[in-house]
């Protein structure tokens, strides 16, 4: 395997403030939906005329009591809800260039709700903000209400609500809050236990190297790692069934399997040692599209995968794929990750520190 510490530094967005107009448009943008500029600017209608075009679309299913539309939606829940949330800023998570209103609505959903399923959790309503420049289009903001709209529908879940914000010249955010509910116990970051395998559900690498041939202008080489960066495909149902399998620790993938797999290692105190030979067909999968140090980089390190990664002390249900094993901490050694036994210091994005080691 190659030394990780060669490779280039993983991203997993457009990481830090992004000229968007200097940015080349991604061959199929016009065809994806409509642009943040260019049409209806929406201060030329006011808050209750843009609400009654969006609630609409949104789906309300049976648990609701009171949809959308009064002071606040009434949900009906169990005894242990799920709650989490998570925001994407344009010119540091997407790019207008590159994606449509509709993938930042079905990716900012799609996120969240993968936080839920690696809480063990089934994921039942979210709450939707936009803060906008007043000048971005109105033809944008129904496409990313769509794009909110067709992935709480795929998934099951309903929109609850939300809020609607002006935003400084430039300044476009969306945020989404996700709810889950629990049928046992949560399964939390730190029950990895020596003996343990650590597992995936789902792909590794792929948004990110979506990300780095939209960057160089070459999605044609690899299309579905574009989409993927565009729009994750979390294993939603696959969360609970872990949980019932007995999964021991879990959490959605998100800033990359080094970084998240060093949480699980050092929330339960021990070191994950994963498998070189394991991680080569994710590497394989990229590597012409990408070369071999770049393809190996995007598989330790790529963010916003949104796979579910967990560690069971028994058998792995179907369609998980074992990426090492858990042991505990030798004389001396700190909890953490390992690659066949060697220390890694490449971990992937933090959205504070900066670019990676």
């Amino acid at each position: 395997m190659t030394d990780p510490h060669a490779s280039t530094p993983a991203e997993a967005a457009p990481r830090g403030p992004v000229d968007d107009h200097a940015v080349a448009p991604a061959p199929d943008r016009s065809a994806r939906g409509p642009m943040l500029t260019g049409g209806t600017p929406l201060r030329s209608l006011d808050e209750d005329a843009l609400l009654a075009r969006i609630l609409p679309l949104f789906p309300a299913g049976t648990d609701l009591d009171v949809a959308p539309g009064d002071d606040a939606a009434v949900l009906r829940t169990g005894a242990r809800t799920i709650a989490t949330t998570d925001t994407v800023v344009l010119g540091r998570d997407w790019l207008d260039a590159w994606s449509s209103g509709a993938d930042v609505g079905h990716k900012v959903v799609l996120q969240n709700l993968a936080d839920v399923a690696a809480m063990g959790g089934r994921p039942t309503g979210v709450l939707v903000t936009l803060v906008a420049d007043p000048a971005v289009a109105l033809e944008w903001v129904l496409d990313h209400a769509q794009g909110v709209a067709d992935a709480c529908r795929a998934a099951g879940v309903d929109v609850l609500g939300g809020d609607l914000s002006s935003a400084p010249a430039g300044v476009v955010m969306a945020s989404v809050t996700a709810l889950g509910a629990l049928e046992g116990g949560p399964v939390l970051r730190s029950g990895a236990r020596p003996g343990d395998v650590l597992a995936v559900r789902g792909s590794l690498g792929l948004a990110d190297a979506g990300l780095r041939l939209l960057t160089a202008g070459t999605g044609e080489r690899l299309p579905q790692a574009v989409d993927r960066q565009r729009r994750p495909q979390p294993p939603l149902a696959d969360g609970p069934i872990a949980a019932r399998a007995g999964a021991t620790a879990m959490l959605d993938l998100s800033d990359g399997l080094l970084r998240d797999g060093g949480r699980i290692a050092r929330a339960s105190g021990v070191v994950v040692d994963l498998d070189p030979a394991a991680l080569e067909p994710f590497v394989a999968a990229l590597e012409q599209a990408l070369g071999r140090e770049a393809a190996l980089d995007c598989v330790l390190a790529g963010g916003e995968e949104h796979s579910l990664l967990a560690t069971f002390a028994a058998e792995l249900p179907e369609g998980w794929t074992r990426l090492g094993t858990v042991r505990a901490p030798a004389a001396g050694e700190r909890p953490g990750i390992v690659v066949g036994g060697r220390v890694v210091t490449h971990t992937g994005w933090d959205h504070f520190h900066g670019d990676p080691a």
